[in-house]
């Protein structure tokens, strides 16, 4: 099986592509390396079966020969990255989606995008199922990754309809591991680096708000999975597991066993109260469910980054 990643020098990207390898696929990877890094590429890069393309999607791109799965994950991700980037965020999200697809439509490839458990915003439902609209707001800051991904998610509805291309859409929640940047911007990278530099940990608001946080193996299983076994309708891909940040940060303290104290900044616009994906269509479609243990993923990391920022 030939496949393309798009965004393949990402911290998702990178371990899909190693993941794809290990499972004996041909697997071709475009990045313009805007946030990803070339370094998360070394472990496999010199894999036969590996071909890299510096490829921005948000123009026309083309791949010599056969493509089966087209998979397409490239966008800024963190909040520091879309807020610092948001009309290429905005255009990779629609000219970057509509070019895969066609790549897609021209290869006779199945297709899979990567949205977001974003395009439920600040929901007013809880846990969050595939069915529920969401609560965004289409011109706050944060709007320019969500609706992004909402226009995502539509294009390949369209595509899917109109021309026949057989997607999937994964709707990631909070996923963390290895290769994350360590100033990305996120929680968990943001977290450590602190904890483990003995830097003050910076929670925003009073820490109150939930998110639920799954190991990068686990998402890369389900999405072969909904590769396997999924059809058109989203999926949410995450752990149900739920906790609040300062619970969080509490636990990245512990098991880093840092000194560093919590203090409090001003809560972000648009910020996300509760974050919670309702799995039961993963459960009951893909047979997909988290295996790893927060605790022990969280370990895992921190010895990643431990290694990076060498303490």
């Amino acid at each position: 099986m030939r496949v393309v990643v798009t965004g393949a020098a990402g911290f998702i990207g990178s371990h899909l592509c190693e993941s794809l390898l290990a499972r004996d696929c041909d697997v071709v990877g475009m990045d313009n390396f805007i946030t990803g890094s070339p370094d998360n590429l070394k472990s496999f890069w010199p894999a036969e079966r590996f071909m890299f393309l510096k490829r921005n999607v948000t123009e026309y791109i083309h791949v010599d020969g056969p493509v089966d799965w087209v998979l397409h994950f490239a966008s800024p991700a963190s909040p520091l990255d879309y807020l610092e980037l948001p009309i290429q965020t905005l255009k990779v999200g629609a000219l970057g989606t509509h070019n895969a697809l066609g790549l897609a439509k021209a290869k006779g490839a199945r297709f899979l995008i990567a949205s977001t458990s974003e395009v439920y915003g600040d929901p007013l439902v809880h846990p969050q199922r595939e069915d529920y609209w969401g609560n965004v707001n289409p011109v706050g800051p944060r709007g320019v990754y969500d609706e992004a991904k909402r226009f995502a998610e539509a294009m390949t509805m369209a595509y899917h309809r109109v021309h026949g291309v057989d997607t999937r859409i994964v709707r990631i929640f909070n996923t963390f591991g290895p290769r994350m940047r360590l100033n990305d911007g996120r929680a968990i990278p943001a977290f450590m680096t602190q904890a483990l530099t003995g830097a003050p940990i910076t929670v925003f608001g009073d820490g109150s708000q939930t998110r639920s946080f799954q190991f990068i193996s686990d998402l890369v299983e389900g999405l072969w999975k909904l590769m396997e076994r999924g059809n058109s309708d989203p999926v949410n891909i995450g752990n149900p597991h739920e906790m609040t940040l300062l619970e969080l940060a509490k636990r990245i303290i512990r098991l880093a066993d840092s000194h560093s104290e919590i203090v409090f900044r001003p809560l972000p616009e648009d910020d996300p109260k509760v974050r919670q994906p309702d799995i039961g269509r993963a459960r009951s479609r893909l047979g997909w469910e988290p295996r790893v243990d927060t605790d022990e993923g969280l370990r895992l990391t921190l010895a990643w980054f431990r290694e990076k920022i060498g303490r």
